[in-house]
């Protein structure tokens, strides 16, 4: 489990994860990296929750083999590599797709449960989009937008429940609750329709600057990672330092939040 939050607003998009993993085994690890610019000089990222990797390749290890054959400085994928100049969203997507599901998940069983978000510019276009690729075992349909350039907010996934209390002000288990004192599904359903409407709390305008688009996915993070924490019944399965990237017309992909080069062993 992990916490994906991003926050698309008029001059961009933010995205924010967590750094647990979860393995079968049961063993939970907190230096995960979940948030990976998908080219060099683009303003494009990922971010990935669900299954830790493919066979016994990390997802961090697998994006960063695709962001090589998407810059193809070594001529081997002429037919991968990314051109500046007339990229969509859309496109990496597709691409991300055919690589993490076609190539590798087909030939380890296709047994891989994970979402990845494409958060980013097209080529030229003046505003941020959000797509997503849903590895389901043997099934990946076609990449999904989410939020196309005209449509604004806050997405989160991997644990929903503190944020959709928070933003919803219904957790994950009203339906079943609801039937549980009485109601039918279809009752609790329509019921929990009626209500979230007037009980959603707005966190965001679609002008707010950049930097609280940062402040606010970083809360978000937080919050969950706390409620996570102090919740007696769950399972730890959220943690570790928060990493946080903006992503913005003029700027492009920048960090603003990651852990050191001696916190995760890099160079």
């Amino acid at each position: 489990m992990t916490v994906l939050v991003s926050v698309k607003i008029n001059d961009g998009v933010v995205m924010a994860a967590d750094s647990a993993s979860s393995f079968a085994s049961g063993m939970i690890y907190n230096n995960s990296r979940k948030i990976v610019n998908v080219r060099e000089g683009l303003p494009v990222g990922v971010m990935v929750t669900g299954a830790g990797g493919i066979g016994n390749e990390s997802f961090e290890t697998l994006l960063k083999d695709l962001r090589q054959r998407f810059s193809d400085e070594s001529g081997i994928y002429p037919h991968w590599r990314i051109d500046p100049g007339s990229y969509t969203i859309e496109g990496i997507a597709s691409k991300m797709r055919q690589f993490l599901f076609e190539e590798k998940s087909v030939a380890h069983g296709a047994s891989t449960w994970t979402k990845l978000r494409v958060c980013g510019y097209s080529s030229g276009r003046p505003l941020a989009e959000v797509w997503e690729v849903n590895l389901m075992g043997d099934a990946c349909p076609p990449p999904n937008c989410v939020q196309s350039e005209q449509e604004f907010g806050l997405r989160w996934d991997g644990e929903y429940e503190a944020l959709d209390r928070l933003v919803f002000g219904l957790g994950t288990r009203f339906n079943s609750v609801a039937v549980k004192h009485g109601l039918t599904a279809e009752q609790a359903a329509e019921l929990r329709e009626k209500l979230v409407p007037d009980l959603y709390e707005l966190l965001f305008v679609e002008a707010m600057p950049i930097q609280d688009a940062i402040d606010l996915a970083r809360y978000l993070a937080e919050t969950t990672i706390g409620f996570i924490r102090f919740s007696v019944p769950r399972p730890k399965t959220v943690g570790g330092p928060i990493e946080i990237a903006a992503i913005t017309k003029h700027e492009g992909f920048q960090w603003v939040q990651r852990r050191s080069a001696r916190q995760s062993g890099e160079t």
